[in-house]
């Protein structure tokens, strides 16, 4: 059994497609059959390499793997000219040599009649020899067929036109290049988007005019932004690539990708396997996902939270390299890692918080730092006990900041706001004791001497 994922390199690996390739890819796994990636990159002016390489940057950020391919349509032009030619020699196809002008009036004419615009069959008895080759498609008839999703549907094929099936310059187009794809490659399962469901029945027309045995389709309801309109950048409709940037986790994404569409009872967060497990294309929803930031921001955090320590500092590696953070000098980076697991909602967040045990800073955040640093007295009393420490451990360290409350009759707050702000700059920081023993006694020490140097200063 196999699916396939047959994307066009004309831009980034978006949403919509990563969910496509995500639903056809398990839909394989379930199977125990084989997932395909084909890339249809037969718009020579539109396709790039670059579109090329996000796509394959995307498929593997993912996790997506595919067991054969890549294929490129544009190494399979000989195979496409053979079907065209064949087509041909059965009078299945013919050439036509109307003008874009011609077609263009056509086109105007049928819309200011309320009709559908469509080719009129000027050229179907002609046999010329050239311009473009078009499928001469049944004059009579239904195309029905049972969506996996959509359940059954029928067109007439009064309705379908002749389509162009090779442009004039002999080069195919998408509608036989997919046809012969999907044939040749034994692709069981056609999982795409519901926007390919008016080429289904022309498809199913060719595979029939070539006595080809149809695979299964299922068009996946498209993907709406949290406003009820279609999705676009400010919805979140970017490259996967920068869901990467911005600090998800891979599983996290594809997680709540396969809740776009399809559900399984009241579960949101499903391991791989358990979506592999449960999977079926019925229990796809007909109607339209709504695409929402928030739930897949909770959903990323839940999965930092949970995260294996080894595979988050793996998916660390290119934040810390971005912002060019060294974590080799101070803490075990594991003890950070762990500390700030809870507290993260991505990853982009626990690097910024990584950076103060590794890192010093040249000044606090001058708004928290009026609010906070007021009392040089507890802050002093703090250094002091905390420099004649022993052993530098949290316990240790919790210790003396209860010494110093008791001491100088104060509440809690009052010396462990400014002791977070000390530690971290900006006052993010979670316990503060074991936030101190992580970043160490020397550090420690040296930002709360900064801290009462602030004070001192504001007082000039």
């Amino acid at each position: 059994m196999k699916s396939r994922f047959a994307p066009s390199p004309t831009g980034y690996l978006h949403i919509g497609g990563a969910r496509t390739a995500l639903f056809a890819w398990v839909w394989a796994k379930k199977n125990t059959g084989k997932f395909v990636l084909r890339i249809e990159d037969t718009d020579r002016e539109r396709s790039t390499q670059a579109s090329v390489d996000a796509i394959l940057d995307g498929m593997s950020w993912l996790g997506l793997a595919h067991d054969e391919g890549p294929f490129y349509q544009t190494d399979r032009f000989d195979r496409y000219k053979e079907i065209i030619q064949q087509l041909l020699n059965k009078d299945k196809a013919y050439y036509c040599e109307c003008s874009k002008e011609r077609l263009q009036i056509l086109r105007d004419e049928l819309t200011e009649k309320g009709e559908k615009a469509k080719y009129d069959g000027c050229c179907r008895d002609k046999k010329l020899s050239s311009g473009v080759v078009r499928f001469k498609n049944p004059l009579e008839g239904l195309v029905t067929f049972k969506d996996a999703v959509k359940g059954s549907i029928s067109i007439g094929n009064k309705e379908l036109d002749d389509l162009i099936i090779a442009r004039s310059d002999g080069t195919p187009t998408y509608n036989l290049t997919v046809v012969v794809d999907d044939h040749d490659m034994k692709i069981d399962c056609v999982i795409r988007g519901d926007d390919h469901i008016n080429n289904t029945p022309r498809q199913i027309n060719l595979y029939q005019a070539l006595n080809w045995s149809l695979p299964e389709f299922a068009h996946l309801p498209m993907i709406l932004g949290s406003d009820g309109a279609r999705l676009s950048k400010r919805h979140g409709a970017v490259s996967v690539m920068t869901y990467r940037d911005e600090g998800f986790l891979p599983e996290a994404l594809l997680n709540y990708l396969v809740r776009l569409g399809w559900s399984y009872g009241d579960q949101e967060v499903f391991s791989l396997d358990e979506i592999v497990e449960l999977f079926e294309l019925k229990n796809i929803n007909k109607a339209p996902a709504s695409f929402n930031q928030e739930k897949l921001l909770w959903l990323n955090q839940e999965y930092i939270k949970v995260a294996n320590i080894e595979h988050l500092i793996d998916q660390l590696a290119w934040h810390l390299k971005h912002q060019s953070v060294d974590v080799s000098g101070g803490p075990k980076f594991e003890m950070v890692v762990e500390h700030l697991q809870e507290r993260s909602k991505t990853l982009v967040e626990m690097t910024d918080g990584i950076k103060m045990f590794y890192q010093d800073f040249e000044q606090f955040d001058d708004k928290l730092a009026q609010k906070q640093f007021k009392d040089a007295q507890s802050i002093e009393l703090l250094l002091t006990k905390l420099t004649a420490l022993d052993e530098w451990l949290a316990d240790n360290i919790k210790d003396q900041i209860k010494q110093v409350c008791d001491e100088l009759n104060i509440g809690f707050g009052k010396i462990g706001q400014p002791f977070r702000l000390a530690l971290s700059g900006n006052g993010n920081a979670g316990n503060i004791d074991i936030v101190a023993q992580l970043v160490g006694r020397k550090r420690t020490l040296a930002r709360l001497q900064m801290a009462l140097d602030y004070i001192s200063k504001s007082s000039d």
